[in-house]
């Protein structure tokens, strides 16, 4: 036999031994396979391939593996290698499909499913997997539809229905993660983002989204940081690049904001939060602290409503906020429109029960009940800091108004009211002008009498003499229900 003889006999020797080898380690790789040991199974797929690089089964048999341990780009590289060693490789198809699917190429994947059919047009796996693929894009389609309408909602639905196919595709979850957080819904969105992060450290849009929740959260420092890291790994990246401008700037408003209200420049400090107010109306919490803050300044400003209306859109936007709820109560009693006042007393001291907010309910409950009844301060036509001597001859010129004999020419309903009044008058000074009435009657300690008489004396003599002074007596004064 000759040399060459000989070196083709050794070959052809050798390649028989590497492909028995390559095929027992194909069959230890089923038998992990089988087992569900995934990685044993992946190392003897890939001896089997090192062995026989040729053989297109073996590429599929670890496309398969590598599913199985989520490792679908590779799953994707060595199912296209399949194929391109063997274009009528059905499985090497179906699984490049599938790969594709997962990591949401649903085009892609809907053309490795047809090429499946032109091979085996009754394949009902090919069938079913062109209908998922068909689902995949018509929910992507949806999506954006939703996005560009602001429909949040709607797009977190597409893409859950979506991933039940794609499981593996990192854009849907994105996308999902961002609407989650423009919900709100931050732990949501921040655990999809994380998830990705784990997988992929250097994803720019998950990175995207974990400073999107923090910015979102009033957290601005540590949003930035995310943003410029999502722009290190995309340096294309717009919505980072506009988030973080809005972060900064967000930040540097309402920090100078805040240095103007310490300062005492209430003007500036309005100014200020309401030019921080219009950089970005989706982040609710810092609007609400800003809207807040506003209302604070508008309060200083002696702008009671505005402050009011600017508490009532900060707790529009979190319901949570008890500073803004304190604050608009505070407004509510400095315009004595107490009901409201107790209103959101009440909410706060129901979601924090400390002593002050206990207090500061009480407080308003009382001014509420002292606003029912008579105001005999306005009953005299005197302000709540007169005199004594104020509050007599306010009482004089008042008695004086309305004595009965004053109106004997009137007719029966003008005199009935006139004699009202004169009681009331006759009750007010009663109170007014007793030290100790007096001071009860203006801390409220009365009501919690619930007397039923607080001016018993009626109509009584002031500075001697009769005629306008003498005594109007026997009358009971017919005190407010809530007393």
């Amino acid at each position: 036999m000759s040399t060459n003889g000989l070196i083709v006999k050794l070959f052809l020797s050798f390649i028989s031994l590497s492909s028995r080898e390559a095929e027992s380690f194909k069959e230890q790789g089923n038998a992990y396979y089988i087992k569900k040991d995934y990685s044993e199974a992946f190392n003897y797929y890939t001896k089997a391939i090192d062995m026989c690089p040729k053989n297109a089964s073996y590429y599929g048999n670890r496309a398969a593996t590598l599913m199985m341990l989520s490792r679908h780009r590779e799953a994707l590289e060595d199912s296209q290698q399949a194929v391109r060693l063997d274009d009528t490789f059905m499985k090497g198809h179906l699984r490049e499909g599938k790969c594709h699917l997962s990591l949401g190429n649903a085009m892609a994947a809907s053309r490795c499913f047809h090429r499946v059919l032109e091979l085996e047009p009754d394949n009902s796996q090919a069938q079913q997997e062109v209908k998922n693929a068909d689902s995949v894009l018509e929910y992507e389609k949806m999506a954006e539809i939703g996005f560009e309408k602001h429909d949040f909602r709607m797009v977190v639905f597409c893409m859950d229905r979506a991933l039940e196919s794609a499981s593996a595709c990192h854009r849907f979850k994105v996308l999902k993660a961002e609407c989650l957080a423009m919900l709100g819904r931050y732990p949501e969105a921040q655990s999809v983002a994380s998830d990705i992060l784990r997988m992929d450290a250097t994803n720019g849009d998950a990175l995207y989204v974990r400073g999107l929740c923090l910015y979102y959260e009033d957290c601005i420092d540590k949003a930035v940081q995310f943003f410029v890291q999502a722009l290190r790994m995309a340096p294309d990246h717009e919505k980072a690049r506009l988030a973080c401008r809005n972060a900064k700037a967000l930040k540097a408003k309402k920090e100078d904001g805040n240095q103007a209200f310490k300062d005492g420049n209430y003007d500036a400090a309005y100014e200020l939060y309401s030019e921080a107010l219009t950089i970005d109306p989706n982040n609710i919490k810092t609007n609400a602290k800003l809207f807040c803050n506003r209302g604070t300044v508008g309060s200083k400003l002696k702008k009671i409503d505005q402050a009011i209306e600017d508490c009532t859109k900060a707790v529009k936007l979190d319901e949570t906020y008890i500073k803004a709820y304190l604050r608009r109560a505070q407004c509510y009693m400095d315009k004595e429109e107490y009901d409201e006042a107790v209103r959101d007393y009440e909410k706060v001291y129901q979601t924090e029960k400390t002593k002050e907010h206990k207090h500061l309910l009480k407080n308003a409950q009382l001014e509420l009940k002292k606003s029912k009844r008579k105001d005999y301060y306005k009953v005299l036509g005197v302000d709540k800091n007169a005199t004594e001597d104020e509050i007599k001859k306010a009482y004089r010129k008042r008695a004086l108004m309305h004595h009965p004999d004053r109106h004997s020419s009137a007719s029966a309903e003008i005199q009935k009211e006139e004699e009202k009044k004169f009681k009331e008058v006759g009750e007010a000074f009663t109170v007014l002008s007793d030290p100790k009435k007096k001071s009860r009657y203006d801390s409220g300690h009365d009501l919690e009498d619930d007397t039923g008489n607080m001016g018993g004396e009626g109509w009584r003599s002031v500075g001697g003499g009769r005629g306008l002074a003498q005594s109007w007596t026997g009358f009971t004064p017919q005190l407010h229900p809530h007393f």
